[in-house]
């Protein structure tokens, strides 16, 4: 594994670019480590060594997703977001330790939060519903990236209609969340949600919009016809 790790973090160190990174540092209000690559490079990076380990066993492929989550490097995690995302057919109702962990730990960006959430916990969420709680449970975690994983982990499956009564509990716990990542990250599940659901959601939203944060509620109906975003927008009397 190490002689594997070594020559893919040596290639992305070659690959570097100054300029792209400070381009990417850019989109990020607090400090992230990262080569500065641009993300097709990435992608084609990891594909090329994903090659080497993709007849190994999903446990040997999560510990090589594991060392790249420990780098704190941005294309690094990106790649370890790809790869574990590459055995999503192998999933079992254990892994979600797992994942809860590499959230906790090592997720400090909202990039490689919704990376790894969208595809990785979302696949997951939609094979094994009943772990819906879990992400309930990361609500009420400390850590505000715990906090957007619980919202964005149901961004694919909202957008294809599922569990509308799930995205609602979420967001009422969040509504009021002081965490600009975090509202940022629950307004955006409304607004898939709002894909299949707008009415539902329109509802949601002009219930709660005497409380809930400006920027949740513009990523929420941002989507919506004109005439409800300005009806939504409305400060009431």
């Amino acid at each position: 594994m190490q002689e594997l790790i070594y020559s893919l973090r040596n290639e992305l160190k070659l690959c570097s670019d100054p300029k792209t990174k400070k381009s990417t540092e850019y989109f990020f209000k607090d400090t992230i480590q990262c080569y500065g690559i641009k993300a097709a490079m990435v992608q084609r990076i990891g594909k090329e060594y994903y090659k080497e380990i993709k007849t190994k066993s999903k446990d040997e492929v999560f510990a090589h997703c594991n060392e790249l989550w420990q780098s704190g490097y941005l294309e690094e995690t990106l790649i370890a977001c790809a790869w574990s995302y590459n055995l999503r057919k192998q999933y079992d109702e254990q892994d979600i330790v797992l994942f809860e962990k590499w959230i906790d730990t090592n997720i400090d960006n909202w990039a490689s939060c919704d990376t790894f959430c969208n595809h990785t916990v979302g696949t997951f969420i939609e094979m094994y519903p009943q772990y819906i709680s879990v992400l309930k449970r990361w609500t009420k975690s400390e850590n505000r990236w715990m906090r957007r994983a619980a919202a964005v982990s149901l961004i694919v499956p909202a957008k294809r209609g599922l569990f509308l009564d799930d995205v609602f509990e979420i967001a009422d716990i969040l509504l009021l969340d002081k965490e600009d990542m975090v509202q940022k990250g629950y307004g955006w599940m409304l607004k898939v949600a709002s894909k299949p659901y707008e009415q539902e959601v329109f509802e949601y939203v002009m219930a709660h919009k005497a409380v809930m944060p400006r920027t949740a509620l513009r990523y929420a109906i941002e989507k919506m016809p004109v005439d409800l975003r300005k009806e939504a927008m409305e400060k009431d009397e």
